[in-house]
C-alpha cells in the first residue's frame, strides 16, 4: 500500500535542509537528487508511485526549494558541498545502502557520492544527467565561455536568462510533444526560490563551479569500469540541455546497463512519469529481488 509523503526538515552541517520521505523504512532506499533549477518537488509523483514497496528520500539542496539559503559569505555553493550535505543527511537518517536517482545537477552530486562510497550503492538511475563530454553540446556554449572568463558579462547575461520566468518555462516545455500536459505550477514554484535575494548569484556560482564536474568525468568513468554498477537510463530524448549523445556515452563504460529513451524533454517525469515509474519499478524489483 502506498504511504503518504512526509515533509521534513533537518539541520545538516549548520544548514536547515528540507526533504521528502515516503515508503517503508525497512524497504530498499532510493535517494532522489533533483536538478537545476528545480527541487524535490520534481519527484512528487514518482515518490507516490513507488512508495508502496520502496523507501524514497528526496532532499532540496541549500538555496533550492524549501531548504535554507545561507548567505554566500557563509556557505560555499559548490557541487562538492552539495554532495557533502546529501551524504551527511543519509548518515543522520542511518541510511547506509541505497540506490541513487541522478537528474541534471543531481548527477554530479550523486557521482561524487557513488565514487566515494561504491560499497553503499545498490543501483543507479540516470535521467538526463551527464558524465561525458559528449553530453555538453550547444546549450553549454555560454557556460563554457563563463568558465573561460568569469568576468564575461555577455555570457553572464545569457546565463541569467536561463532561470527567469521565460527560461524556466522553456526548460520544462522544450522537446515535449504536447506542452499542455506540463503544469505551469512547476516553473512558478521554481521561480519562488530563484527570486530570493542573492539566489541569482548562487546560480551563476554553480554554473561556474560546474567545470569541476567536467574535470571529474574521467574519474567517474573509471568508477563505472571498475565497479560495474547496475544502471538504468531513463532519458528524455528531446532534451536540448543534456542531449541524448550524453546518454549514449554511458554505453562505453557501463556493462550492466538497461537503457530507455522517451519522447520527452529535460524534465521527462512531467510528461512520461508513468512510463518511467514502471521502468524503475521493474528494474528495482529485478535487481533488488523484491
Amino acid at each position: 500500500m502506498k504511504t503518504q509523503t512526509q515533509h521534513n526538515y533537518i539541520k545538516i552541517n549548520g544548514v536547515n535542509i528540507f526533504y521528502r520521505e515516503a515508503g517503508p523504512k525497512d524497504a530498499p532506499t532510493l535517494v532522489l537528487l533533483h536538478g537545476y533549477p528545480s527541487s524535490s518537488h520534481m519527484y512528487r509523483n514518482l515518490i507516490s508511485s513507488l512508495s508502496d514497496k520502496y523507501h524514497l528520500i528526496a532532499p532540496d539542496y541549500p538555496g533550492y526549494g524549501r531548504s535554507e539559503q545561507p548567505p554566500i559569505a557563509d556557505f560555499a555553493y559548490t557541487f562538492e558541498n552539495f554532495a557533502n550535505i546529501v551524504e551527511e543527511l543519509l548518515n543522520q537518517l542511518n541510511v547506509t545502502k541505497y540506490s541513487l536517482y541522478l537528474m541534471d545537477y543531481g548527477a554530479p552530486v550523486g557521482w561524487r557520492i557513488a565514487a566515494k562510497h561504491p560499497e553503499r550503492i545498490d543501483t543507479l538511475i540516470v535521467q538526463n544527467g551527464c558524465a561525458y563530454d559528449e553530453g555538453l553540446e550547444a546549450f553549454w556554449d555560454p557556460i563554457k565561455a563563463y568558465w573561460a572568463d568569469h568576468n564575461n558579462k555577455e555570457a553572464e547575461a545569457t546565463l541569467r536568462t536561463f532561470h527567469n520566468a521565460d527560461g524556466l518555462k522553456w526548460q520544462y516545455t522544450h522537446g515535449v510533444p504536447d506542452a499542455s500536459v506540463i503544469s505551469p505550477d512547476n516553473w512558478e514554484i521554481d521561480l519562488r526560490h530563484l527570486e530570493r535575494p542573492e539566489n541569482g548569484q548562487i546560480q551563476l556560482d554553480l554554473f561556474y563551479d560546474y567545470r569541476t564536474n567536467v574535470d571529474l568525468y574521467p574519474q567517474w568513468q573509471e568508477y563505472f569500469r571498475t565497479y560495474n554498477p547496475e544502471m538504468l537510463i531513463v532519458y528524455g530524448k528531446n532534451d536540448y540541455i543534456f542531449p541524448v549523445a550524453g546518454a549514449e556515452a554511458y554505453k562505453k563504460d557501463v556493462e550492466n546497463l538497461e537503457y530507455h529513451l522517451y519522447d520527452a524533454g529535460h524534465f521527462a517525469l512531467e510528461s512520461s512519469g508513468d512510463e518511467i515509474a514502471d521502468a524503475i519499478r521493474n528494474f528495482l524489483d529485478k535487481k533488488l529481488g523484491k
